[in-house]
């Protein structure tokens, strides 16, 4: 089957050298499903690592002024290669622990959102380094800029998170897909671009769930799966009533999402984007399952599927 893979971003850890030993992880796991003779396609999240990249710039630019701010949708693309980087090369290693020759690459990949979106007037996306009070006052006072208090750490600067309308490079992914090569893609749900006479790259950050959805429609996946924290999608989690689903209908999926029974920041957006692939994709599955059920997950082993 053709299957796209979504990791989350803070499953590769805070920094490079822990990141380097944790793919190792996910990298079992994809390679458990290219064993079995599966087609895949890996996207990733980005969160800490494009805070950290912009962190880094923003910290030298303090100390060294000649040393430039970097925009956000070039930190999006550094993390998209480090991240990338260090993910083939786990996978390329599994692999070859396995005596399966098979090529890795990453593509830089750009994500088409509407100019018109209404995110755009409505920053959410908190990113980069925590602030002071005092710190986050100075900042929205000398760059204009939207700043919010987060999770009780301190203060962030905030971003739109706009709704992907396209992948830019969706015919190269296709094209190494079916020459059966494993692609990494849309990393961090990918550089955020608008078209005007040319694509234009701007200022946000995609939720990575939905470019995922997207690209998995646009590749015309059989199975899309978001790999968590969690075994199966539950509602009341960790409460004495809480109820795991081994399988969920759209139907009941937009009824537990209309009721708020899955969390806003965490569970809800994988539901809607596991929702948004098959609505689009009939004859397609989606699948949350944690990252070590990868492979029983596909066979219907383990996880949860959500089906039309």
């Amino acid at each position: 089957m053709k299957i796209l893979v979504a990791l989350g971003g803070n499953a590769l850890g805070d920094n490079p050298e822990e990141q380097k030993e944790l793919v190792k992880h996910a990298a079992e796991s994809v390679a458990d499903l290219i064993e079995q003779g599966h087609q895949v396609v890996v996207v990733h999240g980005n969160g800490p690592q494009v805070g950290l990249i912009q962190t880094a710039f923003e910290t030298s630019h303090e100390v060294k002024p000649g040393i430039p701010l970097m925009p956000l949708p070039e930190c999006g693309a550094m993390s998209q290669g480090y991240i990338g980087y260090h993910l083939q090369n786990a996978i390329y290693n599994s692999l070859l622990a396995r005596n399966i020759q098979k090529d890795v690459a990453t593509i830089v990949t750009q994500t088409v959102v509407d100019p018109n979106d209404t995110a755009f007037k409505n920053p959410t996306k908190p990113i980069g380094k925590f602030y002071s009070k005092e710190e986050s006052d100075q900042m929205v006072k000398q760059y204009n800029i939207p700043m919010i208090e987060d999770s009780g750490r301190g203060y962030r600067l905030i971003v739109p998170s706009p709704m992907p309308i396209d992948i830019v490079e969706k015919n190269i992914i296709r094209e190494l897909l079916e020459n059966d090569h494993i692609v990494i893609a849309s990393g961090g749900g990918g550089i955020p671009v608008i078209k005007k006479d040319t694509l234009v790259g701007v200022a946000a950050v995609i939720d990575k769930d939905f470019s995922s959805a997207k690209l998995a429609e646009l590749i015309k996946a059989d199975v899309f799966i978001i790999l968590t924290a969690v075994k199966r999608v539950s509602i009341n989690f960790r409460k004495p009533n809480e109820l795991e689903f081994s399988k969920l209908s759209v139907k009941e999926a937009k009824h537990y999402i209309q009721i708020n029974m899955f969390g806003k920041g965490s569970m809800e957006p994988k539901i809607v984007a596991a929702v948004s692939f098959v609505e689009a994709n009939k004859n397609g599955q989606a699948i949350i399952a944690s990252l070590e059920d990868a492979a029983l997950a596909v066979k219907g082993k383990a996880g949860t599927i959500i089906y039309s």
